[in-house]
């Protein structure tokens, strides 16, 4: 595992909403102009959450598995891309997925990062669309 995170682990929106919050909102509302209003859904109590801290327990990456077999908001800190710690995130998700008994994952990726996904075994299934101002493709991994 990547020497800057510290830990790790599998969250609850419940417990652990300010860290969350802090990276997709530094990341999506910050940085991508993504509406606040936007950015938080109704899917996060739910959903299975996954958070890197450092060494000082400060939030740096977050990701997250809704109900229905989706991975999203993966979202690194700018000052920690590069590290491989995005990879460790989303190798986590996959892992709770299969664990949940999906034996499809789906997610809706920005342009920029398909080459990413593409590493972990997913594949595009449609054509560009916007979604908040940002174009996105659709992508699964895994049988139907």
């Amino acid at each position: 595992m990547c020497a800057t995170i510290m830990t790790l682990k599998i969250v609850s929106w419940q417990t652990h909403k300010d860290k969350l919050l802090k990276v997709r909102l530094a990341v999506f509302v910050d940085e991508q102009g993504v509406p606040e209003s936007e950015e938080i859904d109704d899917k996060d109590p739910e959903a299975i959450h996954v958070l890197a801290e450092d060494e000082q327990a400060n939030p740096i990456a977050t990701g997250r598995l809704t109900k229905d077999g989706r991975i999203g908001r993966m979202a690194v800190l700018e000052s920690y891309r590069g590290k491989n710690i995005g990879f460790h995130i989303l190798q986590k998700l996959i892992e709770e997925a299969k664990n949940t008994g999906f034996t499809q994952i789906r997610l809706s990726s920005q342009l920029h990062a398909i080459p990413f996904y593409e590493k972990a075994g997913f594949k595009r299934t449609g054509e560009i669309y916007d979604d908040c101002g940002i174009p996105h493709v659709d992508m699964v991994r895994g049988g139907n």
